[in-house]
């Protein structure tokens, strides 16, 4: 039997120390439940603040609607929602991929601009504004204001139409493009 005389008179430890650590982890539980709760509870309200606050005028119009001919909305207010961001034009705007290949061109307006909105090729994009017909005074405008370089006021001479964009909501991820 081992001499245990230098530890006479010490306290056992063990059972107080193994009640402290279970007594320490149910509070460390209890602590994680209660954070659980309130993440859960603020993923409701981002939820529920992500809903869509576009404005009702604007008429819905689908890639297969527009994608041949815009010219029955041209002067109108539309919204294409959910399409994909193909390439951007210069600062004024951008491309979105419609169902049959052929890039939908969207310029932004000044006040859109003034936003700041980061686009890039890739993102989802929810667009309302006026249809427009393309025409050499609108390039040269965009040319004159340093947004479109000569380069991409090339490409965007191939556009027939256009949407002024009055507010646009970028998201990232792919979309069906309606």
């Amino acid at each position: 039997m081992p001499e245990n005389g230098s530890r006479r008179g010490a306290v056992e430890m063990g059972m107080p120390l193994m009640i402290l650590a279970f007594v320490v982890i149910g509070g460390f539980m209890y602590w994680l439940t209660d954070q659980a709760a309130a993440e859960r509870a603020l993923q409701i309200v981002e939820d529920t603040a992500t809903v869509d606050d576009f404005s009702g005028t604007a008429i819905e119009v689908t890639g297969e609607e527009i994608q041949l001919d815009a010219t029955p909305f041209e002067g109108q207010e539309i919204r294409l929602s959910s399409f994909n961001v193909a390439s951007l034009l210069g600062t004024q705007g951008f491309w979105l991929d419609i169902p049959n290949g052929n890039p939908f061109l969207v310029s932004m307006s000044a006040d859109v601009m003034a936003e700041g909105i980061a686009v890039s090729g890739g993102s989802l994009a929810t667009v309302i504004g006026i249809v427009h017909a393309m025409s050499d005074s609108t390039l040269a405008a965009w040319t004159d204001a340093a947004t479109v370089s000569d380069n991409d006021r090339l490409v965007a001479e191939f556009a027939t139409h256009y949407v002024e964009a009055t507010d646009v909501r970028i998201s990232s991820g792919f979309g069906s493009g309606n």
